[in-house]
């Protein structure tokens, strides 16, 4: 603890955005290049050394948040690097992407604001890439086992750089033409530029890690040829079964899912296609669906250049501070937060009908109308209560050239055939099944990921591929001294 009077003496300041008539002209990450090392050795000093820090607990990846809070304050970087990467293998994706459950359970967040746990993160990834504290990890031998994961998310790469760091000869399956998975296609660029994958991508093939691009298993190559020509194999294809809206007008042109929508933006980013297909650009847009991925196509459309565009959520618009009643400290409370994708909005005026920002809350969609050609025109309203009923005399229609419906997903893709050829069990949410050790029904074949628990947050999904690869590198070899952060059965603090 650098200074014992830090948290008191010291306000949060978070990394400052760039002005909103900047940022939404370009595609770069909406924070301001070079601000966040300044501040952040005082924000790092704000950590408070408390007794028990349930910043640990509210991460799975177990991080060592205290200790390189403390490194950071001092300013010994490399240290700080060393702890941080010894319970996360992609911190720089983490402290972009991860929305932080760790703040939220700051002993600190009890009565003031917490320390920037996820600022302090990036900084120390960041700085770690400048000063070549991340170096390649090689094995110093190889065990002569094989295993082939499949999927590239944040759990297929973490499953992967640590089998391969243990000596195991791995190979990655993708079905897209590049590497990271909905990091790549699902996530905009304003929130993680790919430069960042990319980096992690050539450190881990400079370590032995194989990938396979274009490549469905269940299609391209069947399953059990697969499984036939490894040791093991680790499916974490993620969650990409989207959930549907089964309203009337639901078959007109221009309603599309937002997984349909975000991959065509990002690879206008890549270089693959000079305007997206589905380009917003001078149509109304409404997006269904109050969650981070209705934030990204907010944030796309603006970029785009929609004439106006409106989220709309279902609950009900929830308060700036924690309900202690119903959300307790050190649980992750639902609290009005303002994304950089709603900050644009709000300052642009993109939907001047809004509750807030850009979202309208207690919203639920009753049909869809269109023009005499099949497109979409309307989307027609109401709004409910906290039972998600109507309330009488409330409906009304937004114009609509284009609808995106970021609702979620219900569990793995099925149309590849990859579970039909595997013979794999599904839960009763349509999940992997798979038992306490990750591994299926079918030998040599574990799942991990969003693929099996369900939709989730970045820090589990690579919770999940550093536990699985020590369940696989137990099977292989008798013994794993690989970390499992966590097992299939844990789940975030909730109430």
């Amino acid at each position: 603890m650098a200074d014992p009077k830090g948290f008191m003496t010291t306000p949060r300041q978070e990394w400052p955005r760039r002005p909103v008539e900047e940022r939404a002209r370009d595609w770069d990450e909406v924070y301001v290049p070079g601000a966040l090392l300044p501040i952040i050795s005082e924000q790092a000093d704000r950590c408070m050394d408390c007794g028990i820090p349930f910043c640990h607990h509210a991460c799975p990846l177990g991080n060592l948040i205290p200790e390189w809070n403390d490194l950071v304050a001092r300013e010994d970087w490399r240290a700080a690097s060393d702890r941080l990467h010894a319970t996360n293998n992609f911190p720089e994706f983490t402290g972009r992407l991860c929305p932080a459950p760790c703040e939220a359970g700051c002993v600190l967040a009890i009565n003031q604001p917490a320390v920037t746990i996820k600022n302090v993160e990036c900084a120390i990834a960041d700085r770690a890439w400048e000063e070549g504290f991340t170096p390649a990890r090689p094995p110093e031998r190889l065990s002569g086992r094989t295993v082939a994961v499949i999927g590239s998310g944040p759990t297929g790469l973490a499953a992967a750089q640590q089998l391969t760091r243990a000596g195991h000869t791995v190979a990655v399956y993708e079905k897209d033409d590049r590497i990271g998975g909905l990091m790549r296609y699902g996530i905009p660029e304003f929130k993680m530029e790919k430069r960042h994958l990319e980096r992690r991508v050539g450190q881990m093939l400079a370590e032995g890690t194989k990938f396979r691009t274009s490549t469905t298993v269940g299609r391209d190559v069947p399953a059990e040829e697969l499984r036939s020509r490894y040791d093991a194999v680790v499916i974490a294809t993620g969650a990409t079964a989207w959930r549907e809206l089964p309203v009337p007008g639901r078959e007109l042109r221009g309603i599309h899912q937002a997984m349909e929508y975000l991959p065509l933006a990002n690879r206008v980013c890549e270089g693959d296609l000079e305007v997206s297909p589905l380009s917003a650009a001078g149509k109304h847009v409404v997006i269904v669906g109050g969650g981070d991925t209705g934030a990204d196509c907010l944030g796309t459309a603006v970029r785009e250049g929609a004439a106006s565009v409106t989220q709309l959520d279902i609950y009900a618009q929830p308060g700036a501070e924690r309900d202690e009643d119903s959300e307790p400290w050190p649980t992750y409370p639902k609290i009005y937060r303002l994304s950089a994708a709603h900050e644009e909005a709000r300052e642009l005026r993109t939907a001047p009908a809004a509750d807030a920002d850009a979202r309208l809350f207690a919203a639920s969609t009753l049909c869809f109308t269109g023009d005499e050609r099949g497109n979409v025109r309307a989307l027609h309203l109401v709004e409910v209560d906290e039972r998600r009923l109507p309330r009488p005399g409330t409906g009304r229609a937004l114009p609509a050239d284009l609808v995106l419906l970021a609702l979620g997903f219900s569990g793995p893709d099925r149309r590849d055939g990859l579970i039909e050829q595997l013979g794999l069990a599904l839960g009763p949410r349509g999940t992997l099944a798979r038992d306490d050790g990750f591994a299926t029904g079918v030998p040599g074949v574990f799942a991990a990921g969003d693929a099996a628990r369900g939709q989730s947050l970045i820090v589990w999904a690579i919770a999940e591929g550093r536990a699985v690869a020590a369940a696989v590198d137990r099977y292989l070899t008798g013994s794993s001294r690989l970390p499992a952060p966590i097992a299939p059965t844990d789940r975030p603090m909730t109430v």
